[in-house]
C-alpha cells in the first residue's frame, strides 16, 4: 500500500498576519516537515485565486464571512486571500517544499471556488489528483494543513469517497472554527469513513 502526505494550503495568508489567517496556522509547519520522511509521497496544495475571485467579499460588495448563493450551492464570501503570484499565495517559508512530489493548484477557475484537493465546489469538476494517485498506485493517504473545517475537511471527504484510506492527522491541523463549522466538520469526517488521528 503506497502511502501519500497531502499537505492542504500551509500558505501565508493562511498563516498568522495573513489576509485569512487561522490562529496557530504556523505552529504545524515543523511537525509537518518532520512526518514527511515517512511517506512514499508527498502532494501539497497551494490556495491560487486570480485577483476579483468570485469567492471574495469584495467582488460582491459585501462583508467577509457573509454567505451567498453560488450555482454550485452556499458560498462563504472570504477576505481576498491566495491571489496569484502574491506573498499572500506562497508557501510558509519554512515548509520543505522541496520535498513534494506534485503540487496541486486549486480555486484558480474566476467563477468557481474550489476547498476539495480533488474537486471544485461543484464537486463534479476535477483537479486531477485523483488520477495522479491512481496512476501512482497510491491507496492510502494522510492530510495535514490548513484548515480543518474547510479544505482539510472537505479534501478529506472526497479521498473517502473516491475509495481512498484516509486518515487526518488532527494534531497537524488547525481550524477556522467559524459559526460551528469545526464541529460540523468532524462530525461529517467521521461519517464519511474518515479516520482522525
Amino acid at each position: 500500500m503506497t502511502h501519500a502526505l497531502v499537505v492542504i494550503d500551509v500558505q501565508n495568508d493562511f498563516c498568522p498576519g495573513g489576509a485569512l489567517a487561522v490562529a496557530g496556522g504556523d505552529e504545524i509547519v515543523t511537525g509537518i516537515n518532520a512526518v514527511m520522511a515517512g511517506f512514499d509521497a508527498v502532494i501539497l496544495t497551494q490556495d491560487w485565486h486570480p485577483a476579483g475571485h468570485s469567492s471574495f467579499a469584495s467582488s460582491h460588495d459585501a462583508p467577509p464571512m457573509s454567505l451567498i448563493e453560488m450555482p454550485y450551492g452556499p458560498q462563504v464570501l472570504w477576505p481576498d486571500h491566495c491571489i496569484q503570484g502574491s506573498q499572500g499565495a506562497e508557501f510558509h517559508t519554512d515548509l520543505a517544499i522541496d520535498r513534494a512530489d506534485l503540487i496541486v493548484r486549486k480555486g484558480y477557475n474566476p467563477a468557481i471556488d474550489s476547498y476539495s484537493a480533488f474537486f471544485e465546489n461543484d464537486h463534479t469538476t476535477p483537479t486531477g489528483l485523483e488520477g495522479y494517485l491512481r496512476t501512482r498506485e497510491i491507496t492510502k493517504l494522510t492530510m495535514v494543513g490548513l484548515a480543518t473545517d474547510f479544505c482539510v475537511n472537505f479534501s478529506a471527504v472526497d479521498a473517502a469517497k473516491l475509495g481512498f484510506d484516509v486518515t487526518v492527522q488532527m494534531d497537524l491541523c488547525r481550524a477556522i472554527d467559524f459559526d460551528g463549522s469545526l464541529a460540523a466538520a468532524t462530525e461529517g469526517m467521521i461519517a464519511a469513513g474518515v479516520t482522525l488521528a
